[in-house]
């Protein structure tokens, strides 16, 4: 079957994007997309020297890579950076950096880039006043807003390490991540809100202080009540240092610590992933200019939370000539809408989501353009989960015929995406558009031999800069071997199933791990996600193949019911759509489909649990948005 194309390029946006000028630059203005991402991958010194070269990174180094082992690759030996003094670098006081809404707050708001320089001074000021210097750890339990971004540019401008928490999240899940990497100091917000109702933390901010033994200091940072006190923290205004204060920025190594990231910790504790100033800078560089296109007068918007790798994401869209902008608080309150407004608000030109938000706007039958004025809206981007086909098709239907809809596909693990966006290529119903430049992404066979046109593990067999430095609580580098290079030695593992096709686009079908084999034939569960989820009543989904029994466990639509006409409509539509193979072997209605904290649906954790794992083995509770969520899977394993 020939494949739609849904979106093309105009000439004029092909002749504006950044990827394009970077293409001259190079003395490369003739080459296809495919030649340009072929020599980025087969010379990788010349390619990221070039990123280096091309977005002028202050100062030198003695070559690009003095090792390109994996795992142990030692990017731009000699090199002295700062991230945040390249965020902040040519921005003039009176522009516009952040813009800002949430439940808290009426209208949008926004801080200037000399705002922003200042209170990062100020914060780097109160650090600095609390003993923190270049490699300690400062945590954060704060909502997704402009002091966020401040205090972490904070952090990178001394050479401290930076991690936070959203304030959703529950005691022992942000224990579990702190706890690993001795925090000196705390920031943290009183309480939230979410979904219309406020939620005090200052309880759960004093037991953090009491497992978190190394803090030398807490800051309160007033957000849900102005007037709010806690015994023993350190208010905002007196931890800041002195107003006017500007950050200096310490010259660090290329591979100084900037920030620690964590796996979803479904099971056991979350990885402390460990990335670095240079390799973060030089990434985010190349992925939101030449990838994301972000340019002068764009304002970029990633919903996302302070706790999911989007929020780090987003931040480095600063690093380009565009804005960006926040909102905190439920996605969906007071109704699907209400994203959507923020977009026609703020004149929002690049609006990212997760590919199940896209999906429940679809479901609700939700019209972005009806009512809004969305003319400034150039892009949509799309992460989290494969989008599927359909949802593609929604947004040239109902978001706008001209957007450039970019899916992409990445991870926590290297803070990027790997396939995704390229401003200057079709899009292809159901399709990412191409590899990123840099990454040499293939997909193995069951024999370890990159394929095309069919089916694989997905694999990097060059190193990134991003990838991580080190994992903490890992001193001979064994869990960092066993999560990524355990199946092919020397060869990044990724975990999902992707395909590249003839054109060089990538097909994401979800986890290798939660893959179904039924009778010879292996399933993606995106694939049977989106048969599914075709079928009208049915608005959340989950699958899993447990030794040979294949469950089918759906959210239906309110007044739906799962009779004997539901069941029969959803064995058609997998035979048809998947194979007949994967046909459920029986269908089961719950109130809600078990997600972590950034959304990702916890097959394999269900499958344990239903295999007789204990759910305390299978899966931390408190990684999940609902924990009682798995109740009803705990129940129906003790009934096999």
């Amino acid at each position: 079957m020939e494949p739609i194309v849904l979106w093309e390029p105009s000439a004029d946006r092909v002749e504006r994007a950044v990827l394009t000028r970077y293409q001259r630059w190079l003395g490369r203005p003739d080459a296809t997309y495919a030649e340009l991402w072929r020599w980025s991958v087969d010379d990788v010194e010349a390619f990221w020297a070039s990123i280096w070269e091309f977005f002028s990174v202050e100062g030198g180094y003695d070559r690009v890579l003095g090792s390109r082992a994996m795992p142990g690759a030692e990017w731009f030996p000699g090199a002295r950076l700062n991230y945040a003094g390249h965020v902040f670098r040519d921005k003039p006081d009176h522009a516009v950096a952040i813009r800002h809404a949430g439940e808290l707050t009426d209208g949008v708001g926004e801080m200037t880039w000399g705002q922003l320089r200042e209170l990062t001074g100020r914060i780097a000021a109160g650090l600095r006043a609390q003993g923190v210097g270049a490699g300690d750890r400062v945590v954060a339990y704060v909502p997704n807003v402009p002091e966020s971004i401040a205090a972490f540019l904070a952090c990178a401008s001394i050479g401290a390490i930076w991690s936070s928490c959203s304030p959703d999240f529950g005691a022992r899940t942000v224990v579990d991540r702190f706890a690993q990497i001795e925090p000196k100091v705390l920031i943290a917000v009183d309480g939230y809100r979410y979904n219309g109702r406020d939620f005090d933390r200052r309880e759960i901010v004093d037991g953090l202080r009491r497992d978190l033994p190394t803090l030398r200091a807490t800051v309160l940072l007033p957000y849900l009540d102005a007037e709010a006190t806690l015994d023993g923290a350190l208010p905002w205004e007196d931890f800041l240092g002195a107003p006017g204060s500007a950050p200096t920025f310490e010259a660090l190594p290329f591979d100084h610590p900037l920030w620690v990231l964590y796996s979803s910790g479904t099971t056991g504790l979350p990885k402390a992933i460990v990335q670095g100033q240079g390799g973060i800078l030089l990434e985010q560089l190349k992925h939101h200019n030449l990838h994301v296109d972000a340019q002068a007068g764009d304002r970029i918007f990633w919903f996302t939370t302070t706790g999911w790798m989007m929020w780090n994401f987003l931040v480095g869209c600063l690093l380009t000539e565009a804005s960006i902008v926040l909102y905190d608080g439920n996605p969906g309150y007071p109704s699907l809408d209400r994203l959507w407004d923020l977009a026609h608000e703020a004149r929002v030109t690049c609006f990212g989501t997760s590919a199940s938000f896209l999906a429940a706007c679809m479901k609700a039958g939700v019209e972005p353009g009806r009512g809004r004025d969305l003319s400034a809206l150039r892009s949509v981007g799309s992460t989290g989960s494969p989008l599927a086909p359909e949802g593609f098709q929604w947004v040239y239907d109902h978001v706008g015929a001209d957007t450039w809809l970019f899916s992409t596909s990445g991870g926590t693990d290297v803070c990027t995406a790997f396939v995704g966006g390229v401003p200057t290529l079709p899009v292809y119903r159901g399709e990412l558009q191409g590899r990123a430049l840099g990454a040499k992404v293939e997909a193995y066979d069951e024999e370890g031999r990159p394929v095309i046109g069919e089916v694989g593990e997905l694999v990097l067999t060059e190193p990134l800069p991003s990838m991580p430095l080190y994992l903490f609580n890992d001193p001979d580098g064994s869990r960092y071997h066993e999560a990524y290079f355990d199946m092919y030695p020397g060869i990044w593992r990724h975990g999902d199933w992707i395909e590249i096709t003839e054109r060089g686009t990538a097909i994401i079908y979800g986890r290798s791990d939660s893959t179904i084999n039924r009778g010879g034939i292996r399933m993606g569960t995106s694939e049977i996600y989106r048969a599914v989820l075709a079928v009208d009543e049915i608005v959340d989904a989950l699958v899993v193949d447990v030794d040979g029994w294949m469950p089918l466990f759906v959210v239906l639509r309110e007044g739906a019911e799962l009779d004997e006409d539901l069941e029969r409509r959803i064995a058609e539509r997998v035979r048809e759509d998947c194979s007949p193979r994967h046909v459920p072997n029986v269908v089961y209605r719950i109130d809600q489909v078990p997600r972590t904290l950034s959304g990702k649906v916890l097959e394999v954790p269900v499958k344990r649990i239903l295999q007789g794992t204990p759910v305390e083995k299978a899966a931390s509770r408190d990684s999940l948005a609902d924990p009682a969520a798995l109740d009803w899977f705990v129940d129906l394993a003790a009934t096999r």
